[in-house]
């Protein structure tokens, strides 16, 4: 107990030293168009005063004044100038952030995203890191509804949707427990639906209400999961569990959402999914009393039917064949059903 209160004790003051130094180690950056750039608090703030901070200064202050002027080019080409040359330096997340704007003004998404996931991987300190995940979720959102990029910012390109919801997925990647990755995810998700991707957007909204349970998007991504689901099954004959994992979820929206203004739409579709659950069993059971004269098998599914839509014009029908069943097995009936009785053996010579 003894060395695990230390063990605690020590976690603790590390945290609270590695706070510290940070604190004294973030220095920000401020733009002022009289003077230039400059760098305020910080031990990283002396950097500017050496030569060549001063250099990097006197690029990013040219560059900085270039874009304001509308000298896209020129700027740009600064800012690359202060990244390759100053990779370490306080100005080149800065740089990469200003033209990775730029980059998004002129439809150069590519080039843009690719600046803002340097930062993301190399300066994940940076003081506007979460304008980072704003700019990466604008881009994505661009590009998923169709917006055309333009090669050398001119000529227009091909829709990259796909690229789009890459970008969505990147967001919940950099920034799990961020504002934007419930909200990427769901709009990767319907992005997957608009591509007839159906797995992959079943898997962004399962992903979405298991880690994002307290988020205000969830009650759609359940609504969702479950049309999706539902979605998957072609008829009464074919597989049911894709329809029964519609029903659960449904019925988890109408408990865990009753006040919600989709309840209804929830409702119909629980009833629906009950309704081809109870025809699938319908199915089986007429199977096996009609051409297979099972009784015993028959009996079974019928009554499944009745358990799972009780009230259902399905679980009539089913009532009534247990009626004729009990009537054929108590000899009352005088009736066959397909074929009357086992089928006979037949011998065959080869």
């Amino acid at each position: 107990m003894l060395f695990e209160s230390r063990r605690i004790g020590f976690l603790i003051t590390l945290i609270a030293l590695l706070s510290v130094v940070t604190s004294a180690l973030r220095a920000d950056l401020v733009w002022d168009a009289q003077s230039g750039w400059r760098v305020e608090g910080g031990v990283l703030s002396e950097f500017i005063t050496t030569p060549e901070g001063q250099n990097a200064k006197a690029i990013m202050d040219a560059a900085r004044r270039a874009q304001d002027a509308g000298r896209e080019g020129s700027a740009l080409s600064g800012y690359k100038k202060v990244v390759k040359k100053y990779p370490g330096s306080i100005f080149a997340p800065e740089a990469l952030y200003l033209s990775a704007g730029i980059y998004e003004q002129r439809r150069q998404f590519t080039k843009a995203h690719r600046n803002l996931q340097t930062i993301v991987a190399k300066h994940p300190a940076y003081e506007r890191f979460n304008d980072v995940l704003s700019s990466q979720y604008r881009i994505a959102e661009k590009l998923s509804n169709g917006v055309r990029p333009r090669y050398w910012g001119v000529i227009p390109g091909f829709r990259q949707r796909e690229k789009g919801i890459g970008i969505f997925e990147i967001v919940v990647f950099n920034a799990p427990y961020s504002d934007f990755a419930p909200i990427s995810l769901m709009n990767a998700a319907a992005g997957y639906t608009r591509a007839n991707d159906r797995d992959s957007a079943i898997d962004a909204l399962d992903r979405m209400i298991n880690n994002y349970p307290d988020s205000f998007l969830t009650p759609d991504a359940y609504l969702k999961l479950a049309g999706a689901q539902a979605s998957i099954t072609q008829g009464p004959a074919y597989d049911q569990a894709s329809t029964q994992l519609a029903l659960t979820y449904f019925q988890d929206y109408l408990i865990l959402y009753p006040g919600e203004a989709d309840a209804a739409v929830a409702s119909d579709g629980f009833a629906d999914a009950r309704t081809m659950l109870a025809e699938s069993k319908m199915t089986m059971g007429d199977f096996y009393y009609f051409k297979r004269s099972n009784f015993k098998a028959a009996k079974v599914f019928y009554n499944e039917a009745i358990t799972i839509d009780p009230e259902s014009p399905t679980a009539e029908r089913a009532r009534k064949h247990l009626i004729r069943i009990e009537s054929i097995e108590s000899g009352e009936g005088g009736e066959s059903v397909g074929r009357a009785g086992p089928r006979s053996k037949r011998f065959w010579i080869f």
